[in-house]
């Protein structure tokens, strides 16, 4: 029986929910980087860098390549990084929302005298 749609996109989603795999992709935006690299950018140790590599590379949402005796990532598709610019549109949307509405408050609440 196939899995529903809306059950492959959580699990999509759920393989995306940790801070070191977004950071990860956001850096690959630009364009591919070496591990050491991503190892500068991102405060882990290379062991938890690696394993989160690995999860990402198992999706297929980056690919790959050794180039000598360095391994070099790249986000697997364009429609990654679309992904990674919506997400910085809509969570700056949520937050101006949430702004607007504390300049709100602090300008209903009434002295006390």
């Amino acid at each position: 029986m196939p899995v529903p749609l809306y059950q492959a996109k959580a699990e999509f989603f759920r393989m995306l929910g940790h801070p070191v795999r977004i950071r990860v992709l956001e850096l690959l935006q630009d364009g591919p980087m070496p591990v050491r690299d991503l190892l500068a950018e991102i405060e882990v140790e290379p062991a938890a860098l690696s394993q989160q590599l690995a999860v990402l590379r198992r999706s297929g949402i980056v690919t790959s390549a050794r180039e000598g005796s360095t391994v070099v990532y790249e986000l697997a598709g364009g429609d990654v990084a679309e992904l990674m610019r919506a997400a910085r549109r809509i969570l700056t949307e949520m937050l101006a929302g949430q702004h607007a509405l504390l300049a709100e408050l602090r300008e209903a609440e009434v002295p006390s005298a």
